[in-house]
């Protein structure tokens, strides 16, 4: 990675401002955190900055606030879940800018830990918004950005900021990009794709960009039924992107000139509708029920999936494979990701729903890297241009 790093500048005394992802999950009963996997990945860098003694600011943003103060989305939850981890002191702003705010963090001494409230209780945070840049940007001496999950967003906080402090990348961050940089550039072969999700509209660069440099190219979930309405096969109920139909044939035709070989299912598990009650049945795709919806790849695609998977030397995955948030359409989806955490190959999965079901699988540590990333890990292996990492100070 030839950006500078938290590593490369003096910390000790120095106010360091540190965007963080702490866009954690809340119960929606107690509204607790119900995974805090993003307040973990971000304590290589707050752990660098309290050993070198600097006055440490974090920022972040929580939900979709959209620009006013939502109780149930203020993050003194996170504050004091960070404070049991740490097993030390994290103090909470009552805001992330202002007077208050300017005397707290003239009153942190060395290896001191203050956490401004949400961002986007002010929708100059999302509008990148010059004023709100500086008025975050005066708290700090330095600014390190480790929210790789927001790093595709031109937001005040993640890219905006950087005209007015000197911009490193968080420890965090550096993982990230050299992960997922190294899936692009140097992977070892075979190489396999395995792709899910509801939609491929939001997958289409990210194909167009690996084709060529995977080996397999393995299509799952409900964005299987799309490539296999494309093919001419009945997809009964299921949701496919009829607008996508054409780019979905010249992708294949793309895969087939470019020697890549492109899996569908062969089989796949239907319902009548999208319960825990439905009632479901295993059909070949030539016979899926025009009554019925795809739920899950069946067991003859699971095995010619994982067959092809366990002669790979490097695996990357984004997006479930069936409805996996009912358990009877999860089969598929957790069976590969039991065959991914024991495989010697390299895996690295893309952020959101994939992340998701392996930390509830309780899976991640048997990974090579799970991204924090959902829509940032898709937009970098499409091939474009985050603004939260080209703002960070290249290396000299």
């Amino acid at each position: 990675m030839n950006k500078m790093t938290v590593r490369d500048v003096e910390v000790e005394g120095r106010r360091i401002l540190v965007r963080v992802d702490f866009n954690v999950p809340l119960d929606e009963k107690t509204g607790e955190i119900s995974d805090d996997t993003r307040i973990r990945a971000a304590l290589p860098t707050i752990r660098h900055l309290i050993e070198r003694e600097a006055k440490i600011i974090l920022m972040s943003h929580l939900g979709r606030p959209k620009g006013k103060v939502v109780e149930g989305l203020k993050l003194a939850p996170v504050a004091q879940r960070l404070s049991q981890i740490l097993e030390r002191a994290v103090g909470m702003a009552p805001d992330c800018i202002g007077p208050e705010v300017e005397r707290m963090v003239a009153n942190l001494r060395n290896g001191d830990l203050l956490l401004l409230e949400n961002l986007r209780f002010h929708a100059e945070e999302e509008a990148g918004d010059a004023s709100f840049a500086q008025a975050l940007a005066r708290l700090g001496e330095v600014f390190v950005n480790d929210a790789f999950g927001a790093a595709h967003r031109a937001h005040a906080s993640i890219s905006v900021i950087t005209n007015y402090l000197p911009a490193v990348a968080g420890l965090l961050m550096e993982r990230e990009i050299e992960n997922l940089a190294g899936l692009l550039e140097n992977p070892a072969h075979p190489f396999a794709a395995l792709l899910g999700g509801a939609k491929i509209s939001d997958k289409i660069s990210l194909l167009e960009n690996i084709m060529g440099k995977v080996d397999l190219l393995l299509i799952g979930g409900g964005m299987a039924a799309t490539f296999l309405k494309a093919k001419g096969y009945e997809v009964g109920l299921s949701l496919i992107e009829e607008e996508m139909l054409d780019t979905v044939n010249k992708l294949m035709s793309q895969a087939q000139q470019a020697k890549t070989h492109l899996i569908l299912p062969v089989d796949v598990l239907v319902a009548d509708e999208l319960t825990e009650q439905a009632r479901t049945e295993v059909v070949p795709v030539e016979n899926i029920p025009p009554d019925r919806r795809i739920v899950d790849m069946g067991p003859q695609t699971l095995g010619s999936f994982s067959q092809e998977l366990r002669r790979c030397k490097t695996i990357f995955w984004n997006g479930p494979v069936g409805i996996f948030e009912i358990p009877q359409f999860a089969r598929g989806t957790r069976e590969l990701a039991q065959l991914l955490a024991h495989l010697e190959a390299k895996t690295v999965l893309g952020g959101g729903s994939t992340a998701e079901v392996v930390n509830e699988m309780r899976l991640t540590d048997k990974m090579s890297f799970v991204s924090t990333g959902g829509g940032a890990s898709l937009e970098f292996l499409s091939g474009e241009k985050l603004p939260g990492v080209e703002a960070l100070l290249e290396k000299r």
